[in-house]
C-alpha cells in the first residue's frame, strides 16, 4: 500500500511484527549478552576513574589523597562487579540460550575489564608512585594487555577438555595484578610479580573452571574484596592492613594454584608410565 502524503511504501503492522519475528538470531540479544554488555561497562568505567581520580589529580598536583584512595577503590570495585558479569553470564548462557555473537560479545568485554583495565591501573601506578620509573611501568602494561590478548585468542581457537581452561584466566590474572599494585611493594618486585602473572596468563598451566562449589566460593571471595576495598576507601580502622592481607591473599592464591595443578600433571605423567610399564611385563 501507498502513503498519500509521501507516496512510500507502508506495511500492515502485522506483517511489521512479522518482520521483527524474522530478525536474525545473530542481531538478538539474550539475557547473557545484556551481563556481558554489563562486563564491558564495568570495565570501561574503571579506567574512568583510574583517570579523573588518580591521573588527573596526580598532573595538576593536587594532594588529595583520599580522593586518590577512592577513586582506586571504585575503579577495582568495577572491574570486581565486571568478574561478577563475567563469572553469571556464563552460567546464564548454559541455563538458558546465548546468541550466536555471545562468545565474541565476551572476548571483548574482557578485553576492555580485564585487558584494558588493569593495563591501564599498571600505567597509571608508574606515573604517580614514588619509586616507579613510567617508561618500564607502560612497557609492562603492554606486557599485560598484550598477554590477555593472546591469552583469549587462543581461548577462541583451542578446544581443552571439559571443565578446565589453558593459563590463568584473565579475570583472575587481572585481579591478581591489580593485588600486586596495592601492596605497594619496592618498583622491581612489583614488575617482577607483574610479569609472572603475565606469563602465567599465557601459559599452558590448568585451572579449573568457576562452576559448582568453586563458583561460590569466587563470587563470595569477591564480595569480600569488595567489602576490603571499601573498607581501605573509607579510612576505616585498620583498613590498610585488611586491604593488604587480602591482596596478599590474592597473590598467594596466583602462585599455589600453578603449583598444585603442576603436581597434578607430574603425578599423572608418572602414573601414566607406570601403568605402561605394567603392560609390558609378561
Amino acid at each position: 500500500m501507498i502513503d498519500p502524503e509521501t507516496q512510500a511504501g507502508w506495511v500492515p503492522e502485522a506483517e511489521a511484527e512479522d518482520d521483527a519475528d524474522d530478525m536474525p538470531l545473530s542481531l538478538r540479544l539474550s539475557i547473557a549478552d545484556t551481563l556481558t554488555l554489563g562486563n564491558a561497562t564495568c570495565g570501561f568505567m574503571a579506567v574512568y576513574f583510574t583517570t579523573t581520580g588518580i591521573l588527573i589529580p596526580h598532573l595538576t598536583g593536587s594532594d588529595e589523597s583520599g580522593m586518590a584512595r577512592h577513586s582506586a577503590a571504585t575503579a577495582v570495585i568495577l572491574m570486581l562487579m565486571a568478574a561478577i558479569f563475567d563469572l553469571f553470564d556464563g552460567l546464564v548462557a548454559r541455563k538458558l540460550r546465548s546468541s550466536p555473537m555471545g562468545a565474541e560479545l565476551d572476548n571483548l568485554s574482557d578485553l576492555i575489564s580485564f585487558g584494558l583495565a588493569p593495563a591501564y591501573f599498571v600505567l597509571v601506578y608508574g606515573m604517580v608512585a614514588d619509586d616507579a620509573h613510567q617508561r618500564v611501568s607502560a612497557l609492562a602494561a603492554i606486557v599485560v594487555l598484550l598477554a590477555v590478548v593472546l591469552r583469549l585468542a587462543r581461548f577462541s581457537c583451542v578446544t581443552l577438555k571439559d571443565g578446565m581452561f589453558q593459563g590463568m584466566p584473565s579475570p583472575f590474572g587481572a585481579l591478581t595484578v591489580i593485588s600486586i599494585v596495592l601492596l605497594e611493594l619496592p618498583f622491581v618486585p612489583t614488575l617482577l610479580a607483574i610479569i609472572g602473572v603475565a606469563w602465567l596468563m599465557v601459559s599452558r598451566v590448568e585451572y579449573p573452571k568457576p562452576r559448582g562449589v568453586l563458583a561460590v566460593a569466587m563470587l563470595g571471595w569477591i564480595v569480600a574484596a569488595m567489602g576490603l576495598l571499601a573498607a581501605w576507601a573509607l579510612d576505616a580502622p585498620g583498613g590498610q592492613l585488611l586491604l593488604q592481607t587480602g591482596c596478599a591473599l590474592q597473590v598467594v592464591l596466583g602462585a599455589v594454584i600453578p603449583l598444585f595443578a603442576t603436581a597434578r600433571r607430574v603425578n599423572t605423567f608418572r602414573g601414566n608410565r607406570r601403568e605402561a610399564r605394567a603392560a609390558q611385563l609378561p
